[in-house]
């Protein structure tokens, strides 16, 4: 097969062999359907917010966070806000982060820079831009995981209970009450969520209320109206969970 050739691999997933360098613009809510590389991928949104979901869940980025597409793995792209996307394509036999899972990392502002510039023109093989290259993956080796993961749950039960919260993130009844609405004890939804997504309560509703939060900052929701409709008592209150996990706060652009 030619580079480049597409076709279905199954209905409604695209198959691209390589995933190219490039760049590219999405209006608010535009979309990359599903689809699958036999190459690693990075995506960093310079603009906007980006969201990326496979069958495992959600990973979702604002312009502090990359994320890190292992080769295989099927995808798709929502656009939050208008978006600028730099997309790194990497062979398979090239993995400098050594990660077979999709994963967030952070991106400060010299690797925003280089990720930017490296993007701006993929066909570009002269020496300069090489060294730019090696540069970008040490950046990129060296940057921790920022985990923005809205797992998916494979258990009947938790995906009832996914259902309500997405529907609602600011809902506040107790995993107890919660658990009366669903036929199950607060304990029995408590042990699964942990078997399931390895995570707490209170752990898996915070990630999806700043899922949420993220969606609606990119649609120029004001703050205090965000922290109410994600299901925080105070706008302050939001701020520092927003601050304390992306590294600024929600009305500011990162630098």
């Amino acid at each position: 097969m030619s580079a480049g050739l597409r076709h279905e691999v199954s209905p409604g997933i695209r198959y691209e062999p390589i995933a190219p360098t490039r760049t590219q613009r999405l209006a608010s809510g535009g979309e990359i359907d599903a689809h699958r590389h036999d190459d690693h991928q990075i995506i960093y949104a310079s603009q906007g917010i980006v969201a990326v979901t496979t069958d495992a869940g959600s990973w979702v980025a604002p312009a502090t966070r990359a994320l890190w597409i292992p080769a295989g793995t099927v995808h798709r792209h929502q656009a939050h806000g208008e978006l600028d996307l730099h997309f790194v394509g990497l062979p398979a036999t090239e993995n400098p982060l050594g990660l077979d899972k999709p994963a967030v990392l952070a991106v400060g502002p010299l690797l925003r820079e280089l990720i930017v510039a490296y993007t701006r023109d993929p066909e570009d093989d002269s020496p300069p831009h090489l060294r730019l290259r090696a540069v970008m993956l040490d950046q990129l080796k060296a940057s921790p995981e920022r985990p923005l993961h809205l797992p998916t749950p494979t258990d009947p039960l938790l995906r009832e209970l996914h259902g309500i919260l997405c529907a609602d993130p600011a809902e506040g009844r107790s995993l107890d009450r919660l658990g009366r609405q669903l036929g199950a004890s607060a304990r029995t939804l408590s042990r699964r969520l942990h078997d399931d997504l390895g995570l707490s309560y209170p752990q898996w509703r915070t990630q999806l209320r700043l899922h949420h939060a993220l969606i609606l900052l990119a649609d120029d929701t004001p703050v205090t109206a965000v922290a109410h409709r994600c299901g925080w008592s105070s706008a302050s209150t939001f701020i520092d969970v927003f601050r304390r996990t992306f590294g600024h706060t929600p009305g500011s652009r990162p630098a």
